[in-house]
């Protein structure tokens, strides 16, 4: 039986990586910044395992801090990483974003490295393979995210400087290492404390806007992210490529329509604002302005690497939006 070290185990994308494992029989050490929010875990993830799951057991690690890595470290046979901060608003000051994941990056792979740990999977984003300067081409995993483009944000400047930095340590450190780059990660939740992508179908649902602009996402379900992570450790042969997980892209104004025809009677939008009222609106609302730089765009990827390789049949993207709506009606975030 393998043990798994899976870091920041108390995000989205990581508990469902966290049920995938333990119900294959790895035993897993998630690490948290905060041993505090261990029941948390633990309460989210056991209801969904099985009686054959592995062990899950926490140890104490920052990703701004070299202290706990070797620890948490010790007698590990793979290294899942995860951990990484995700906004809807960019920061004012983009290190903010990119100091942590950078050198986070450099602080696990470096500790897998002086542990004798050779296989790591790693959780990037698409955001690190879409070039801006290929709009309206489908892109796939030789595409890399272009770090000169003014509409490149801190976020996708983050998450190309920490993968290219672990691809760069995995040739010098001699690691086995497989990138999972999701798109706009929907799907239920495990416990209420979810991601930002959630934030936006809560909107939606909220009627917080009267239209929606014009943009999209190519779009994942976060139990097919989590298999992704599963299979890449589960088959060698992986390593040493990286692997985009999307269903396809979906429009924000079909994502409205979407929830508009599940929930008539709510005040959802489902028309497209002109451009020139999503620039104003930006004027006060930073969610709104963060968003400006993609405005038009429809980005489409492949995701054949991952069908071939992986053998992934993807849940499509409307419903995973759906699998998010109805998980954030039925457990009460949302008046009815």
């Amino acid at each position: 039986m393998q043990r798994v070290l899976l870091t920041g185990c108390s995000g989205f994308i990581a508990k469902h990586v966290a049920v995938k494992l333990l119900n294959a029989g790895y035993d897993v050490r998630g690490t948290l910044r905060r041993l505090d929010r261990a029941d948390e875990v633990r309460a989210a993830v056991t209801p969904h395992l099985t009686e054959a799951a592995g062990s899950l057991s926490f140890v104490q690690a920052d990703l701004e801090a070299d202290a706990g890595w070797a620890e948490a470290m010790a007698g590990m046979d793979a290294v899942v990483h995860t951990a990484s901060p995700f906004p809807i608003a960019q920061p004012k000051d983009p290190q903010v974003l990119i100091r942590p994941a950078v050198q986070g990056t450099q602080r696990v792979l470096a500790a897998a490295a002086a542990a004798g740990i050779r296989r790591v999977v790693l959780t990037s984003s698409i955001v690190a393979v879409v070039n801006d300067g290929k709009h309206g081409a489908l892109q796939d995993e030789n595409d890399w995210c272009d770090l000169t483009l003014p509409s490149t944000t801190p976020y996708a400047r983050s998450k190309t400087l920490a993968e290219r930095t672990a691809w760069d340590l995995a040739r010098a450190q001699g690691l086995e290492l497989t990138t999972i780059n999701p798109g706009f990660v929907l799907g239920p939740p495990l416990d209420e404390h979810y991601g930002s992508s959630l934030g936006i179908v809560e909107r939606l649902l909220r009627g917080r806007d009267p239209m929606v602009p014009d943009l999209g996402f190519p779009t994942v379900d976060v139990r097919d992210v989590a298999e992704m992570h599963l299979r890449a450790l589960q088959r060698p042969e992986t390593a040493g490529k990286r692997y985009i997980a999307a269903a396809g892209s979906l429009a924000m104004v079909d994502m409205g329509r979407t929830l508009k025809a599940t929930y008539p009677t709510r005040r959802i939008p489902t028309r497209e604002a002109p451009g020139l009222v999503v620039r104003f609106l930006a004027l006060f609302d930073p969610q709104i302005r963060s968003i400006l730089p993609k405005l038009g765009r429809l980005e489409h990827l492949s995701n054949t690497r991952a069908v071939q390789d992986m053998g992934m049949e993807f849940t499509t993207p409307k419903t995973a939006l759906l699998a998010s709506a109805d998980w954030l009606m039925r457990h009460g975030q949302i008046g009815r």
